[in-house]
């Protein structure tokens, strides 16, 4: 009975020893897999594109990690200076998008929506930024954030461009009839201003294509959009809305400035022929002048284009009695 029992002892512990002998392995091999398995996550980590980070607030504020990817972007060295200055970002962001930082770092912001901003780089110019932020909460507090931080420099520049083109006049660079009708109904519906509108008309456009060449004409087209382009500002719209035609929106005015800006504009025109020895520019203009833009301008329109033509007529008039004349 002793002997049976000792055999029995015998062959658990065998067993016993030969489960740890194998438990032990797969550990370790478990533990090989895994740590291979947190390399290779930290070397794509490494190496991404994006910017990923994750920044303590409290106890203290400090980054626990930064990718180097930011230095790609940004400038050689900026990971250690974040480590040693955990207020390091704060000196690069640009300073309309100040606001937003502080406001992710002390949780008043919509975490759920990316984070648009802008940072400095090396070169002092500034490069556009997506951030997809999580909060990271420790008893109802907010104690980190983590993030993804991407490059959309492109992808903004992209779209500044599309916006540009769909509002300006390929050819002179001035706004175009869309933006010129889009201010329009916006000022005959929406804002009630003081406003005044200056139509041009090029002469004789037609007469310089047919005789010296479109792009004799389109060249002339330019010069008179640049002398007219002087005058844009915040409250001053120059834009092409024709081939030939021309029409400036001056809001918060008065109709001694627009007398005066018309003035100023035909002695520009009469300057530029004097300097030109290209072929010169000839133009009719007329204007209408509002105290009250709401529901007024479409008829504005109307009479600074009905005023605009008596001027062109006046002239061909003239034209007409001095050939009788001679």
């Amino acid at each position: 009975m002793m002997i049976i029992q000792f055999l029995y002892g015998l062959l658990v512990g065998i067993l016993f020893s030969c489960l740890h002998n194998y438990f032990r392995k797969k550990s370790k091999s478990d533990t090989k897999r895994f740590e291979d398995s947190e390399k290779r996550i930290f070397k794509l980590v490494e190496s991404a594109k994006d910017i990923i980070y994750y920044y303590q607030i409290k106890p203290e504020p400090k980054y626990i990690y930064l990718s180097p990817s930011i230095e790609k972007v940004l400038g050689s060295g900026l990971v250690e200076r974040s480590y040693q200055n955990p207020y390091t970002h704060f000196e690069l962001i640009h300073p309309d998008d100040y606001e937003i930082l502080a406001k992710k770092i002390n949780g008043n912001i919509d975490y759920d929506q990316p984070i648009v901003q802008r940072w400095r780089d090396e070169q002092g110019n500034y490069i556009w930024f997506e951030e997809y932020t999580t909060p990271i909460f420790k008893n109802g507090e907010l104690v980190a954030v983590q993030g993804i931080i991407r490059n959309i420099n492109d992808k903004v520049n992209l779209q500044k461009d599309l916006e540009y083109r769909i509002t300006h006049d390929a050819l002179t660079d001035i706004h175009n009839r869309q933006f010129f009708e889009q201010n329009m109904e916006i000022y005959d519906q929406h804002v009630n201003v003081p406003v005044a509108i200056i139509l041009c008309d090029l002469d004789e456009l037609k007469y310089v294509n047919d005789n010296h060449g479109h792009k004799k004409g389109d060249a002339l087209i330019k010069e008179f959009a640049k002398i007219l382009s002087r005058y844009s500002s915040e409250n001053t719209i120059v834009s092409r809305i024709g081939g030939d035609e021309f029409a400036i929106l001056v809001t918060d005015t008065d109709s001694e400035y627009v007398e005066s800006m018309v003035d100023h504009i035909s002695k520009d025109i009469i300057r530029y022929n004097e300097n030109s020895t290209d072929i010169k520019i000839k133009m009719s203009i007329g204007y209408a002048f509002s105290h009250h833009s709401i529901g007024k301008m479409e008829d504005l329109f109307t009479e600074a284009d009905k005023n605009m033509y008596f001027e062109k007529r006046l002239k061909k008039n003239n034209m007409l009695h001095q050939l009788e004349s001679v």
